[in-house]
């Protein structure tokens, strides 16, 4: 939770600024995806992917166990873990034993003091039976609030993001643990790559989640809301038949997110795409939902359907051995078109 390069109260008020610009361009068709064009943090250098493998068996346990506990999906926290430490791996200042000179401490880089403020609450390692009206939790039940130990830090991660606004709302959660837009692109780009396994190198600016987060907030209203719950089941598996909160069906994912936005849309793909107003593709826009033949479906009756994110991108709940994943539809030759319930 260490203070990113950009984090000032100046830098963030200037960075919301001209993500509000680039969030009416991309709503006026000129942008790539939800926010337009993707920032100077999304142009990085490709970098090799890391499989969840390659994260320490405790720590992984621990994103895991964490996840489920708060409803965090676990890939988002060992994106802060990879972000802030290199999973506990990382010899820099603070991850071990004292503070970084921001003050930010740990695996998971919670504040203790300074600059990062005191959001772990109490000494950095302190009496679980201390109620320091922070957010460190005694996690392992060891009768210890440890800021260095994995098994504290974790689930205390998690404690935090479930109090600010996730899983409703990941990217927000982020950027209060982090007060920068470049910090949230960078733990969601981590994410997508854990979801995914890690089976091939991603560079920042071709990651979907990149292109969509890298320059501030969702889009406001129902299409934010809707998104929004999309996002928080990134990595969720595909199961048949399934409409949450563990697994999803694709349209058992499109059916929960409009819910979340406080409208009702009809169970299945087939029916949602006779109940919707259809629009062209020139229209469509981040929230609307895109319809595909699929393999149990046809051309006049789709078997598939996700939630657009951008001009060619969709959250969607793909088919059974795969998760719930960001992905490009362009080029689809069985999309069948697009309706905005």
């Amino acid at each position: 939770m260490r203070p990113h390069p950009d984090s000032g109260s100046i830098q963030v008020a200037v960075a919301v600024a001209a993500a509000l610009v680039l969030l009416a361009a991309a709503f006026l068709g000129t942008g790539a995806g939800i926010l337009g064009q993707a920032a100077s943090a999304c142009q990085a250098q490709p970098r090799a992917s890391t499989a969840a493998a390659a994260i320490p068996a405790a720590y992984l346990a621990g994103y895991h166990k964490a996840g489920a506990q708060y409803g965090i999906p676990w890939t988002v926290l060992a994106g802060i873990g990879e972000i802030e430490s290199d999973q506990g791996r990382s010899d820099a200042p603070g991850v071990h034993s004292g503070a970084n000179p921001a003050g930010a401490a740990g695996p998971m880089q919670f504040g203790i003091g300074g600059l990062a403020g005191n959001t772990w609450g109490g000494t950095p390692i302190h009496p679980a039976s201390e109620h320091t009206g922070g957010y460190g939790i005694d996690g392992d039940h060891d009768g210890i609030v440890d800021v260095y130990d994995p098994g504290d830090a974790i689930p205390s991660a998690a404690a935090f993001l479930k109090a600010h606004s996730a899983p409703g709302n990941i990217q927000a959660a982020l950027f209060a643990y982090n007060h920068s837009s470049q910090y949230v692109s960078d733990v969601l780009d981590w994410a997508a790559r854990y979801a995914a396994g890690g089976a091939q190198a991603i560079s920042a600016a071709g990651s979907p989640l990149c292109q969509q987060v890298a320059l501030g907030p969702l889009p406001a209203g129902t299409a934010g809301k809707v998104i929004a719950y999309a996002e928080a089941q990134l990595g969720k598996p595909y199961q048949w038949g399934a409409t949450g909160p563990d697994a999803f069906d694709c349209s058992g994912l499109t059916m929960m997110a409009y819910r979340a936005a406080g409208i009702t849309i009809p169970r299945t793909s087939q029916e949602q795409w006779a109940a919707g107003t259809r629009i062209p593709a020139s229209q469509a826009r981040p929230g609307d939902l895109v319809f595909f033949a699929g393999a149990d479906g046809t051309m006049t009756a789709p078997g598939h359907v996700g939630i657009v994110t951008g001009h060619d991108t969709m959250i969607d709940a793909p088919m059974p051995g795969e998760v719930v994943r960001e992905e490009s539809f362009s080029g689809s030759t069985d999309l069948v078109g697009f309706t905005r319930p």
